[in-house]
């Protein structure tokens, strides 16, 4: 299981000027990231109000940033954190099928899906799941529902019919055409998961899917989800000047802390917030 000093999750300008910025105080550094090619800023025409920085595309201006950390020698881990717990003075953290541990994190989501569908977070761990790769072959020869609100949903969806299981993909709009012949597509936006003790049923608009497994796809996991005692206001992280959280350890920057959703906020806060992270494992030695 892999140590570093502080890990980062998401890789936007908040994530990205983090690392950047621990990286020069001499810390060791995971930065995980979703698909960055999914967000708004990748796709945006044309950026004009960052100081110093010429009018370009998102997907330019991002590009040229990873590459930027990268020349640093940070590593960006591709895949979905799932989980964040404390382990004494550490954090344990769950990215797909891999464990790290780090001594501080910084939370630099972005904007992150609110609220969790009805039933998804009482039945967390009784059939609902986020990562196919992981829990899968709990449902080898089962029937299960994989909701896609993620490009990487496609490549879940084929892997559960590829062990054995019936899958049927719920979409919202998004094109789902490299899925395996065989899965059923329903198109949906309103998800409920039905079961008293265990998952029993997906609920997609008005159709009922009868299942026992439910995994469900996002760029992010619901916040709440993501570490249950984190303070949250109006669907942002609460943080302080220094960027700190109600967690001593855990600090956030960028979109995820609020309105203005603009990037020279987002770089100036994960610079904030490494500092701080920094300054708070030197007082730990």
């Amino acid at each position: 299981m892999e140590h570093v000093n502080i890990a980062i999750i998401g890789a936007g300008p908040a994530g990205l000027s983090a690392a950047l910025n621990a990286s020069v105080r001499n810390k060791t550094v995971r930065l995980f990231s979703g698909d960055y090619r999914e967000t708004g800023l990748y796709k945006a025409e044309l950026l004009e109000n960052i100081l110093g920085t010429p009018s370009m595309t998102g997907k330019d201006y991002l590009e040229f940033c990873r590459k930027q950390v990268e020349a640093r020698g940070i590593e960006i881990t591709s895949g979905r954190v799932l989980s964040i717990m404390q382990m004494g003075e550490n954090f344990a953290i769950s990215a797909g099928a891999d464990y790290y541990t780090a001594d501080a994190v910084i939370l630099a989501t972005g904007i992150v899906q609110k609220a969790a569908f009805p039933g998804e977070r009482e039945l967390l761990g009784k059939g609902v799941s986020y990562c196919a790769t992981c829990d899968g072959m709990l449902y080898r020869g089962k029937t299960v529902c994989v909701v896609i609100r993620a490009s990487e949903g496609i490549h879940e969806a084929n892997y559960l019919q590829e062990i054995g299981c019936t899958v049927t993909a719920i979409g919202d709009g998004r094109d789902l055409g490299g899925l395996q012949a065989g899965i059923k597509v329903i198109e949906s936006r309103k998800i409920a998961v039905i079961g008293e003790s265990k998952v029993e049923a997906l609920q997609a608009g008005d159709e009922q899917i009868p299942c026992e497994g439910v995994f469900i796809l996002r760029n992010t996991v619901a916040m709440d989800s993501l570490m249950p005692n984190l303070a949250q206001e109006a669907g942002h992280i609460q943080v302080d000047r220094k960027m700190e959280t109600n967690i001593p350890g855990i600090y956030a920057a960028g979109d995820c802390t609020g309105k203005p959703y603009q990037v020279a906020k987002a770089v100036g806060e994960g610079l904030i917030a490494a500092l701080s992270a920094a300054e708070y494992l030197d007082a730990k030695k």
